[in-house]
């Protein structure tokens, strides 16, 4: 299975190690050319036990591979897991902005069926919002 992860905070570089580790083609997107230079030389941003050595083992395996495009990773995958920062707002609220500029990246990249998948912490209501804006910008 081919697999996209947008975010490679905790959540997104985590779950992807993971997914490559048991055999999927992973794929991770960032905005950040510095991270993701990082990323593919297997120098991790965060700490998590164990983590590097699972991205080091499946980057040379040519399982995960770190990117700041969205094609060819998005039209490939079967999956595609948004894994971006909600940070609270002034007044406590999620701020969906980059969730939602994903999102439509994400569609215009779509080829095919795919699983678009949520892992940001989002409030109720949200993924709906996301399947209106996704079939909006999809190609035909």
């Amino acid at each position: 299975m081919t697999i996209t992860f947008v975010g490679h905070g905790y959540v997104g570089l985590v779950t992807a190690a993971v997914f490559a580790d048991l055999g999927n083609t992973v794929h991770v997107l960032g905005h950040t050319p510095k991270k993701i230079d990082n990323l593919k030389k297997g120098i991790i941003p965060i700490y998590e036990p164990g983590l590097e050595e699972v991205v080091k083992r499946n980057i040379k395996a040519k399982r995960l591979f770190f990117t700041l495009d969205y094609n060819p990773s998005i039209p490939e995958s079967d999956v595609v897991f948004i894994a971006v920062g909600t940070p609270s707002k002034a007044n406590g609220e999620a701020d969906l902005t980059t969730v939602f500029e994903v999102a439509e990246k994400v569609g215009k990249n779509l080829a095919g069926y795919t699983v678009v998948a949520t892992k940001s912490t989002v409030p109720i209501g949200t993924n709906e919002r996301l399947k209106e804006l996704i079939a909006k910008v999809k190609p035909m």
